[in-house]
């Protein structure tokens, strides 16, 4: 199947799915008229990056589990080096909510102190 194709089953963009090529996550063959051309089973993988990608991994996360990509991904258990990825995902998205909540805090807090604009 072409790019476009594999964009409108697995709901990734055509760049997307680009990246994905170029960061060796999928593969394809080029057609004699330069077209990418995917096998079914890159389906089932952007698929399995999305949905990585959409629980907070990264990228650089997802390459830790190539070795999974080709199955359930959704449904399968997860393994130690798994949720190992995912528990470091996790601090790191913690402490940017923190730094966030901290910089919207102070920010409140010099607007509660501010004196009225007069209009």
């Amino acid at each position: 199947m072409r790019i476009g194709e594999l964009a409108r089953i697995t709901g990734a963009s055509p760049r997307a799915l680009r990246r994905y090529e170029s960061d060796g996550l999928i593969h394809s063959e080029r057609a004699a008229n330069g077209y990418r051309v995917y096998d079914s089973g890159s389906a089932v993988r952007v698929r399995n990056i999305r949905h990585l990608l959409a629980a907070g991994l990264t990228l650089a996360d997802v390459h830790c589990f190539a070795a999974c990509l080709d199955g359930d991904m959704a449904t399968a258990p997860p393994s130690a080096e798994g949720l190992r990825i995912a528990r470091e995902r996790l601090a790191v998205i913690d402490a940017r909510i923190a730094a966030q909540t901290e910089a919207r805090d102070r920010l409140a807090r010099a607007l509660d102190a501010a004196p009225t604009a007069v209009a």
